[in-house]
């Protein structure tokens, strides 16, 4: 469960719970600024659940390190949407700013977060795939 008017974080969350995760996973919106879970629900990138920003991290990356998940790919995306949805003092991952404009983009043409995640899990499965292909050793690699 997030709240509604997903974007970066929240898209990649979906993205990396279904994937990794739990591919059984239902999504919920609430409004945003609503703290009220219904009972059983896991909240994610909602202030104060267990999944949110840490230490100016995302909560992606919460996501990656509390499911402790040491593919180099999600390391390299949690350090993307970082880049996108929080603050940052200097600037490594160049795609960033134009993940951050994709997804901000499928909530503007989606009509629903339903709908919006379902395209953004799409950037997320394309994304991942364009940097595990530069992976050392991995097909295509020229690494």
């Amino acid at each position: 469960m997030t709240w509604k008017g997903i974007g970066v974080d929240r898209m990649g969350c979906a993205w990396l719970i279904r994937r990794f995760i739990d591919p059984e996973a239902e999504f919920l919106f609430i409004e945003a600024g609503s703290t009220e879970l219904p009972e059983g629900a896991e909240g994610f990138d909602i202030p104060g659940v267990r999944f949110t920003h840490h230490r100016g991290h995302c909560s992606f990356h919460a996501l990656v390190q509390s499911f402790e998940l040491r593919d180099p790919v999600l390391l390299r995306i949690a350090r993307i949407v970082d880049e996108a949805d929080t603050l940052q003092e200097i600037v490594l991952e160049p795609a960033a700013a134009g993940l951050d404009a994709i997804c901000e983009g499928l909530r503007l043409i989606s009509g629903s977060d339903e709908e919006a995640l379902e395209k953004g899990c799409l950037v997320y499965e394309a994304l991942y795939a364009q940097l595990l292909s530069q992976q050392p050793g991995a097909r295509g690699s020229s690494r």
